[in-house]
């Protein structure tokens, strides 16, 4: 990407569905033979990788809650919840990456109510 507009603006789909837009310049750097069928005014459908990393510890976002300054999550240990403190670096809505606090397998209980507590069975 070259350029991403500092600004969206709303525009009203074929179906009435207002939609948020924003104007991105982009190099296309794959071989012409696989885009030069393309012209003006086509819409492109893409996806960005903004961040990537090999052996990276990561749980879901839903897992995820604040506790004091931080971030914690609940991973079961014999069967009982225990609170952890952890420390994330790159987040997604989807994912975030763990620092610190959590080793591969353990298990984290995903959206916990406010009826799960440190220690509950």
């Amino acid at each position: 990407m070259r350029v991403v507009e500092p600004a969206g603006f709303t525009k009203v789909s074929a179906l009435g569905v207002e939609e948020q837009r924003v104007w991105v310049i982009a190099d296309i750097t794959s071989p012409p033979e696989q885009w030069q069928r393309l012209g003006d005014g086509y819409r492109v459908e893409a996806a960005f990788v903004l961040w990537q990393g090999q052996d990276v510890l990561q749980v879901p976002a839903g897992a995820l809650f604040r506790h004091g300054e931080g971030w914690a999550v609940f991973v079961v240990e014999d069967d009982r919840a225990v609170r952890r403190e952890v420390s994330i670096g790159h987040r997604s809505a989807e994912a975030a990456q763990v620092i610190n606090g959590l080793t591969s397998g353990e298990r984290v209980i995903l959206h916990p109510s406010n009826r799960v507590d440190d220690g509950r069975g």
